[in-house]
């Protein structure tokens, strides 16, 4: 008969253990969800917080905007006149000019004479005159300037 009672304890003991595990999964549990709950509310005050900044930012925007824009002045080496030699003389005129203009002028010429490649837009295939002008039969876009250098002193 003493038996009887041992097993009653050991029941209890048993139940009380699985009550605890359980309590201690539901504590545990519950900490999680608080701490995530923490880490959300953390980011939406640091969503809150970037979103206000971003607001001042734009306001600043556009105030940047409003100022009127002051025209970009032309840099000086670009516009000082340039002396081109007989053979580019020929092509784009004997009197000195700034570099850009001889490129518009060189360009009026290929397209006139329709000397870009079909296939190929960067390259040009040069005709007499601008075969001992650039001592090649097709030169690219980029090479062109490069080339010109050459045959232009300045003024």
């Amino acid at each position: 008969m003493k038996k009887a009672p041992a097993k009653r304890k050991a029941k209890k003991a048993t139940k009380k253990k699985a009550t605890k595990k359980a309590t201690k999964k539901k504590t545990t549990k519950k900490k999680v969800v608080r701490k995530a709950t923490k880490k959300v509310a953390k980011k939406a005050t640091r969503k809150k917080a970037t979103k206000k900044v971003t607001k001042k930012k734009a306001t600043k925007k556009v105030v940047k905007k409003v100022k009127p824009k002051v025209k970009r002045k032309p840099n000086p080496a670009f516009m000082a006149p340039m002396a081109p030699d007989a053979v580019l003389g020929a092509v784009v005129g004997d009197k000195p000019m700034p570099r850009t203009e001889i490129t518009k002028r060189l360009w009026d010429y290929i397209k006139k004479h329709s000397l870009q490649d079909k296939v190929n837009r960067r390259m040009i295939n040069c005709d007499g005159a601008l075969r001992s002008l650039f001592g090649k039969g097709v030169v690219s876009m980029f090479e062109m300037n490069k080339l010109l250098q050459a045959h232009l002193k300045k003024a």
